[in-house]
């Protein structure tokens, strides 16, 4: 069973950053994709970055190209998300995901953790 837990959310303000873990267990991490999205409130859910496992192949969204990065760590079974200059418009609850397709469609993502909160103070 996939297991997927977020960490690292916070309060910052403008211009600051922040670093999001996400530890996951009970994948088979070949072939696998993982991604981070994000829901602010009253909007959809978006896609935000992705990367490929095997190969560490990464994907950001137009909105974030610059700002975030995503990584792995394959010791620790790790996805972070790394983001810096953040902006208001970055508050949301931001959610990890896991899946076999290289999409940004959260249909292609099977699996999803609990959220963490960021907060981006003006």
């Amino acid at each position: 069973q996939v297991h997927l837990v977020e960490s690292g959310g916070g309060l910052v303000q403008t211009g600051g950053s922040l670093r999001l873990s996400c530890a996951a267990s009970g994948i088979k991490f070949s072939g696998y994709v993982m991604g981070w999205f994000r829901q602010a409130p009253g909007k959809e859910r978006e896609f935000v970055a992705r990367i490929l496992w095997s190969s560490g192949n990464t994907y950001h969204a137009d909105s974030v190209k610059g700002r975030f990065t995503i990584s792995r760590d394959n010791a620790k079974n790790t996805v972070y998300l790394t983001m810096n200059s953040l902006k208001y418009e970055d508050t949301a609850v931001y959610y990890c995901a896991a899946g076999s397709s290289w999409s940004a469609s959260e249909k292609a993502f099977n699996s999803w953790g609990q959220g963490t909160q960021v907060t981006v103070s003006s």
